[in-house]
């Protein structure tokens, strides 16, 4: 009896293994910006790469001048997001204007070049209404703050796209601590058993906060979630922008041809802390590590592979890295003419009939404010 007992634990870890075994990082360029997958590499022209490139040098620059203004008390919320501009730009890069974007709220990158405009960014990091009112023929969503909601919201709009018989997606984004959320698994199920055209993207930068993903979850993956969901997972290296790409690119046909969702995790890595509230990332992760990382950076990396071909060069980052610092500055100002929340708008917006005990209220700040 003891000898099956010790049979029957063997192969369950036999299972597993057999599992995780399944979900080796899909990469193409090396750290040094070398093709080493040519078999996967996407069908793209030199204009779409030399685009993309442009999309994260861009992005970069929007970052550390979103980081200034945050220090300064011109911006309000905001979540670092260098290092992860591949996983972030190369996702939303695969993506058709049709599809719908369910961000968390480190992913604004995306929503801009989705066509949000920079200045309703900038809005919404400082709470004002009008930051959320999402421009007509924009798919999008507000950043979601509760972590993982976002997950069982595009399964809903992904079900919807099918039941209208839509050839569209609806892609969501978290990180790697919302794959512990209950929402997480509620999503990617619901999705899974509907064949809903949704592409749920994971992006592991190793830390929720401050809690390495290693105590997250005893999983050796977060793709091989997907296995309990019975829908396609892949891990790919996150600071590859041709990988994620790939990743998207192919998860996206397989949605609009039927084939349901896929559950992708990037491999990635956030420079910055979690958000600028006050987070201090040395108190969690060491200086070798962040150099470890800093080694594969994504547009370091792209930038080489560009190079190698011709497309890239000092000259075109500059002219990149100007027209960013010129359309910042301009987005700033158009956020500061927007005149400045007042009560009676918060309470306007947040109730289509407001409750009776409320009115009384509105009306004594509405007296206020006409002063």
């Amino acid at each position: 009896m003891a000898g099956k007992t010790q049979k029957a634990q063997f192969d369950v870890k036999e299972q597993l293994q057999a599992v995780e075994n399944q979900f080796e990082t899909l990469q193409i360029l090396n750290e040094e910006g070398e093709v080493v997958n040519e078999a996967a590499m996407p069908e793209l022209t030199d204009e779409q790469l030399q685009e993309l490139m442009t999309r994260m040098v861009y992005t970069r620059i929007l970052d550390q001048r979103s980081i200034s203004l945050n220090r300064q008390g011109r911006l309000g919320f905001y979540a670092p997001t260098a290092g992860q501009e591949a996983s972030q730009l190369a996702s939303q890069f695969a993506l058709e204007k049709e599809d719908f974007i369910l961000p968390g709220y480190r992913d604004v990158p995306q929503l801009i070049w989705h066509g949000l405009p920079l200045s309703q960014a900038f809005l919404f990091s400082r709470g004002h209404f009008k930051g959320n009112q999402i421009p007509e023929g924009v798919n999008v969503i507000s950043p979601q703050i509760i972590i993982g909601a976002q997950i069982i919201q595009a399964a809903g709009v992904a079900l919807g796209m099918k039941k209208r018989g839509a050839k569209s997606v609806a892609i969501t984004y978290t990180g790697d601590g919302g794959a512990s959320q209950g929402d997480f698994y509620e999503g990617i199920n619901f999705a899974g058993a509907y064949k809903a055209p949704a592409i749920f993207v994971v992006q592991n930068n190793r830390f929720a906060i401050s809690t390495p993903v290693e105590k997250q979850s005893a999983a050796k993956t977060i793709a091989q979630k997907a296995v309990a969901a019975g829908i396609p997972g892949i891990q790919v290296d996150g600071m590859d922008p041709l990988a994620v790409y790939k990743a998207v690119s192919d998860a996206r046909e397989r949605a609009i041809n039927g084939e349901g969702p896929t559950l992708i995790e990037t491999l990635t890595y956030r420079y910055g802390p979690h958000t600028m509230a006050g987070d201090d990332p040395t108190r969690y992760r060491t200086s070798d590590l962040d150099n470890e990382w800093e080694k594969k950076d994504p547009l370091v990396r792209f930038r080489k592979f560009l190079e190698g071909k011709n497309l890239w060069n000092e000259d075109k980052e500059n002219e990149v890295i100007e027209r960013a610092k010129e359309d910042i500055k301009n987005a700033i100002k158009e956020a500061d003419a927007e005149p400045k929340q007042k009560v009676t708008d918060l309470m306007e917006n947040m109730y289509e009939e407001m409750p009776h005990h409320l009115k009384e209220q509105y009306e004594i700040y509405k007296e206020k404010e006409s002063k």
